[in-house]
This record gives C-alpha cells, structure tokens and sequence, in this order.
C-alpha cells in the first residue's frame, strides 16, 4: 500500500509522498529535467568541491551501492533517525490516547473517533499551509514542525485537560503532519540529489512506515502495560524532541525555495494558488492520481478485514496474519526492487504494475479462505511496488519552486484517499456481501488505474506536443 505514515502512511509517506519547486521559469526548468541528452556543461572555471573527499550533495563514496549508498550520506542518516522517532511518536500517541479516551468516556465511538481524527486534518493541512513548505527554509520548518507536535502532545499529558480538548489537539497534530512530510519529501531531493539516490531514500522512508503497521502497535500495546496511557504519551514529547534536534543538528540550514513572504493572506495565496498550479498542469495531475487512485481501492480489504475474517470463520490470529500480509508483501517488494533493478528496470514496472496492482482482489468474488486471502493480499502489496519508480517521474515533472506544495498535496491527498476508500467500502458493505465490496473493489479499481495509465502514457515528455499546458508561473 503506498502510504508513508503509520497509517494508513509515513511519511512517511510517513506519508509518509513530491519535489520542490524553485526556478524562476517552472516550465524550463521542468523541460530541462525531462529533455533527452547530456547535460548543460558548467562554468569553464568552476570551482571544485573542496577537500579530497568532498563529494556534491546527494553522492555517496563510490563504493557505496544501492541502499547502503543513502546511508552513506550523513544528512540522510539524519532525517531516517528523525523519521524513526517521529513515527514512535505518532503510533505511541494513536494507540494511548485511543485507551485514555476510551477510559475517560466508556464510549467506543469517542474512542474510535481519535483514530480517525488522524486523518481528516490532513485535508486542511495539506492545502490551506501548504505553501509553509516553500516560504520557509526546510530545516526550519521540520524542527518547528516537530517542536509544535511535542506542545500539543505535552498538553495532552495534563490531567486536567477535557475529552475535547484531547480530540483537538489531536486534529492539530494531524492538521500539522502533511506540512511536515510534505517539506520532508522536498527536502530529500535537497539531500540526495533528483536521482536514485532520492527514490531509494524515499523508498526506505517508505519501508519503515509499512514496518511500523506490523510492529508499530504491538510496542504500544506493551508499553501500555507498564504505564498508564498519559505517562506513555509523555514519552511521545521526548520522541518528537529528539527528532527536532537531530534535524536542527543533523541537516544543513538551506534557503526557501520560494522568496516571496507577505504575511498570512500571501501564504494563503501561496497555499491555494500552489494547488491550483499543480493540478492545471496535466503531467503532474496525472501522476498525483496515480499515487492516489490504486490506494483508495486497495484499502477495502483492510477496512473489511473483521467483518471478513468472521465470515469465513477464522479466529483473531488469523485475522492478525491477513492484517499483515499487504504490508508484508510491500516491504519485501520494495527492498527488491531498490537493491535488484536498476533506475531504468525500475520506471519499466511502473505502469504494469500500477495497472494490476489491485487485480488480486478480484479473487475475494469467489470467497477465498484464509490461506487464498493472505496469497492475494500479499499480491496487492507487492503491487504497490510501482511508487518506486513513480517518484522519479514526479520529482522530474514538479518544478523546484512547487515541490514543496506538491509533496504536502500529494500526501495529504494520499491518506485523505485511503480514509475515503475506506468509508466508502464500510458502507458499501452495509447493503452488499464483504467478499462482493472487496472483488468490486478490485474491479472498480483495475479499471481506473488502467485509465490513469493511458493518461499518463499521454503525458510522456517524450511525446509530441506534451508540455504545452505546463504552468508558466507559480502565481
């Protein structure tokens, strides 16, 4: 499933999901990147990186390849530890505040309630601040964002806060999320260059998102039983502290991508009129639904996954293995296709694999036992290998000086998706059979993805005519 928050996704991706943009002429800078041939020579008398070793950012040494090569750049190695605790933090604070609630209350819808107040903000976070991930320089904005998260959080702990008051903060934590991996994202092609280094870094953001949906959970089930759920959401505010200071200390301070800082109503603007941009331009939007579309169908067995697991009659261990079989099979085909395929191998999948992502499910028609479910589950995680490779294409296509909104809009957009998908599969089995919402699903889905791929095939810079609707100005 390609989410990058602890999900749904995170960021990782947490959402955990695009560039930044920064030329003053968008449209050639976005030619130029897709443009065939070698690149433009430098200044005759360009001055050398300095030192012996010095290498240009986003290189690793030579004898680095693969995965361990992101690791070898230490400014990533930074962001990755940052992400590992802001992920502990949000998955920590899901679960115990879900506890608290429910302790505070008795009521399991309040209690439900928190988790899904996780993912409605991210709407009004992804579009409205937005624009926060250009105007401001990228380690500012992380640390801060970072900081902001461990005050709600802190608020949180007091004893002496309401019900509602807990719900709230939690919507501004979430409301805050997509700024934050939203910049992040934009940041890595700062840190490891526009080439594979990005999308293997990306990919490894994206791998420890998925980890945490099988692991995340269990550590905060057994951290709850050996402190109450406030002294375990205390420890969140240690988490995303940590986390600000190694992005403060571990990462280079680099300047805003976008210059102009008028006030609030200019970040409005700026928000907003990003948005409108990324999406008038028709390579771009094609892309975006490609992240979003095949997510918003694939979800549908895991919203259903109780209902299902008790139709079929299997017991909750079961229905723990059907739970982890999509994530499962995402991980193990996304550190293939990052340390076996080359770049080129790895744009080759991303079209099939995105038109078939979600052709698995198809088998649901038949009502499959468990040992058929988990094959296609793990199917469909292995489906969504193709975002490896369709995060070069986006990278490519978003101009710098954007690519810090279109990342925020496309993760928010990615987990608002999954929360549709998800709604609108629970609902679907309020009138139909599970196993019937969960093949419609598949079908439904196959069909769209096709369609988005014939589009995104349209859009091929390497097509005549592309290009003539890209953005001209960043408004």
């Amino acid at each position: 499933m390609p989410t990058e928050s602890p999900r749904p996704a995170t960021d990782d991706t947490d959402a955990e999901r695009p560039p930044p943009l920064g030329a003053d002429a968008p449209h050639a800078t976005a030619l130029a990147r897709a443009a065939p041939g070698p690149p433009p020579p430098g200044p005759p008398h360009a001055d050398p990186p300095e030192g012996p070793c010095a290498r240009r950012p986003g290189q690793a040494p030579p004898a680095a390849r693969g995965y361990r090569a992101v690791f070898a750049v230490r400014e990533f190695r930074a962001v990755f530890g940052a992400h590992l605790l802001s992920l502990l933090g949000v998955v920590i604070t899901e679960i115990s505040l879900t506890v608290l609630v429910y302790d505070l209350t008795g009521s399991p819808l309040l209690s439900a309630l928190t988790f899904a107040l996780g993912m409605l903000p991210y709407l009004f976070g992804g579009t409205l601040l937005a624009g926060v991930a250009d105007r401001y320089p990228a380690r500012r904005v992380l640390v801060v964002c970072d900081l902001v998260c461990a005050g709600f959080v802190a608020v949180m702990v007091l004893p002496g806060t309401p019900v509602l008051g807990l719900l709230a903060l939690r919507c501004a934590v979430a409301a805050v999320a997509p700024v934050f991996t939203g910049t992040r994202t934009a940041a890595l092609a700062d840190i490891l260059g526009e080439g594979d280094l990005y999308v293997l870094g990306r990919s490894l953001l994206r791998i420890v998102s998925q980890t945490s949906l099988l692991a995340g959970f269990a550590v905060g089930g057994v951290l709850l039983a050996v402190v109450p759920p406030r002294g375990a959401i205390a420890i969140t505010v240690v988490t995303f502290l940590l986390s600000a200071a190694l992005l403060r200390f571990g990462t280079k301070d680099r300047p805003a991508r976008l210059l102009k800082k008028d006030g609030g109503a200019s970040l409005l603007r700026d928000s907003v009129g990003g948005a409108r941009i990324v999406f008038a331009d028709r390579r771009i939007r094609a892309l975006m639904l490609l992240f979003w579309v095949p997510a918003m169908f694939v979800v549908a067995p895991e919203a259903l996954m109780a209902p299902y697991a008790d139709r079929i009659g299997v017991g909750p261990a079961a229905l723990g293995l059907m739970m982890c079989a999509m994530p499962v099979g995402h991980i193990a085909a996304e550190l293939v296709a990052g340390a076996a395929l080359s770049p080129r191998s790895r744009s080759r999948i991303v079209l099939p694999t995105a038109a078939a992502g979600v052709l698995p499910l198809l088998v649901y028609a038949v009502t499959p036992g468990m040992t058929l479910a988990l094959v296609a589950l793990a199917l469909s995680g292995v489906g969504a290998v193709y975002v490896i490779g369709l995060d070069q294409w986006f990278v490519d296509a978003v101009p710098d000086e954007l690519r810090g909104r279109a990342m925020t809009l496309m993760t928010a957009g990615l987990m608002t998706i999954q929360g549709l998908g998800m709604a609108l599969a629970g609902l679907a089995a309020e009138f139909f059979p599970v196993h019937q919402v969960v093949a419609g699903a598949g079908l439904i889905g196959t069909v769209c993805s096709v369609l988005l791929v014939r589009e995104v095939r349209r859009t091929d810079p390497g097509n005549p005519g592309v290009g003539a609707d890209r953005p001209l100005t960043t408004g």
